[in-house]
């Protein structure tokens, strides 16, 4: 099996070595420096992504050079107008990261619209956008449909590599170029793109965008209020990806240093303290409820929920994974779209396993569709999956099917999870 591997190789890695060697020591981030990863030979001869594009970018003379490689690429489409896609639930680092890349671009006569074709349904997330007027729109697929993408010279990738946005087939249909990808996940597919930074040992794209800020691609200036708000999106951007900073490393508290010069506390404090709505909480107790619980994984489904809510499946794997004795958190559920009149299974895993790749679990588990595209993947300590109904989206008038529907997809996810938590070989030692 191929998880098992993977994860048994993992296990002898270098950090093992240094757990081995430091007896005591239950610091998840010791390790040594990182390898290079190889390119796909399909972009490797791109001019502007080198071989380092993709490693632990800890040098300041690499930094420097991609920096000015940004640089360069923004000088070269002075006057355009660009899209930048998120991810169709774009996260605090998300959000932060396309802001300051606007900023930097408005310096070139550059205009860019930050879209995404989701929603915004965590709570931390509404009040960023509001709090601090971060000028990213909701876009659904029918009103981009509708859009006079003739206008736009380019679009730009930020901490997604277009896998997880429904308008990237659209965007590529109209035949707009591919400026720029910026992200800190693993390489996942053919990127033609005119400038590429892709570094996966990075914990937050925010780190990214700070170090860009360090080199003067955009001179922070204390007394512009939407500097501090810039800069107190990154400080959230950067936290959320890092837990609160506990997995950070020193390139991630190095951009907060930077970043602590410029950012509004207060701001940030009242963005981090908005509450929790009562379908959240309703998530979270159904989570509770319909919990099993093997091998230290706790796995739930929470039934339907609406488009909106999509959120509340995340914050309860949060919740679940504190559970005494419990190191894996899955919770997952059917989320309607009413727009699009589409159903689609979203979870959302969280693990303090230190030898568990959330990555190479849920790619194991799910696998691929028919296009060869991953239901899922993740980063450290946490991922997430969709997988479309198609034909058997809808129908849910008839709570007798709908019930009978949710059965179904409820067992067979579980069989699919209970089969690399528990199996007769198994590959995910205990603790």
């Amino acid at each position: 099996m191929r998880f098992k591997s993977s994860l048994t190789k993992f296990e002898n890695s270098s950090l093992a070595t240094d757990f081995a060697s430091d007896s005591g020591s239950d610091d998840p981030e010791i390790e040594q420096e990182p390898p290079e990863v190889s390119l796909p030979k399909s972009i490797s001869g791109l001019s502007t992504v080198e071989p380092t594009t993709v490693l632990m970018q800890r040098s300041p003379s690499l930094i420097q050079q991609k920096a000015e490689e940004l640089r360069n690429t923004l000088v070269a489409h002075r006057h355009d107008r660009h899209l930048i896609l998120l991810q169709d639930f774009p996260d605090p680092d998300a959000l932060s990261s396309a802001w300051t890349y606007q900023l930097i671009a408005q310096q070139y006569d550059i205009k860019c619209e930050i879209i995404y074709a989701g929603t915004l349904s965590h709570q931390e997330n509404i009040a960023l956008v509001k709090l601090t007027g971060l000028p990213a729109q909701r876009c659904t697929l029918p009103t981009f449909r509708e859009k006079d993408l003739s206008s736009y010279q380019g679009f730009v990738l930020i901490d997604n590599q277009g896998t997880t946005s429904q308008l990237m087939p659209l965007v590529q249909q109209a035949r707009i170029p591919l400026i720029a990808v910026i992200d800190h996940h693993n390489l996942q597919g053919d990127l033609k793109s005119e400038f590429l930074d892709i570094r996966p040992y990075v914990r937050a794209t925010a780190t990214i965008f700070t170090q860009y800020l360090q080199t003067g691609l955009l001179p922070l200036d204390s007394s512009i209020p939407q500097h501090v708000k810039c800069a107190t999106a990154l400080m959230h951007g950067l936290r959320s990806d890092t837990n609160r900073l506990m997995q950070a490393q020193e390139e991630d508290f190095m951009a907060a240093a930077y970043l602590s010069r410029f950012y509004d506390a207060q701001l940030l404090n009242a963005v981090l303290q908005a509450n929790r709505s009562k379908r959240v909480m309703d998530v979270i107790e159904r989570s509770l409820k319909n919990r099993i619980v093997q091998n230290n994984f706790s796995i739930a489904g929470v039934g339907y929920l609406r488009y909106d809510d999509r959120d509340a499946i995340p914050q309860a794997a949060d919740f679940l994974v504190t559970e005494e004795n419990v190191h894996t958190a899955v919770v997952y559920g059917i989320v309607h779209d009413e727009d699009e009149e589409l159903e689609v299974v979203i979870g959302s895993l969280r693990t303090t396993k230190l030898t568990l790749d959330p990555d190479e679990f849920i790619k194991e588990a799910f696998g691929r569709d028919s296009t060869g595209r991953f239901f899922g993947g993740g980063r450290t300590s946490a991922g997430g999956f969709e997988i479309p109904m198609g034909f058997l989206s809808g129908g849910n008038e008839n709570s007798a099917y709908a019930k009978m529907k949710w059965e179904v997809y409820d067992a067979q996810i579980k069989q699919k999870l209970l089969r690399l938590v528990n199996p007769r070989d198994n590959p995910i030692q205990s603790e």
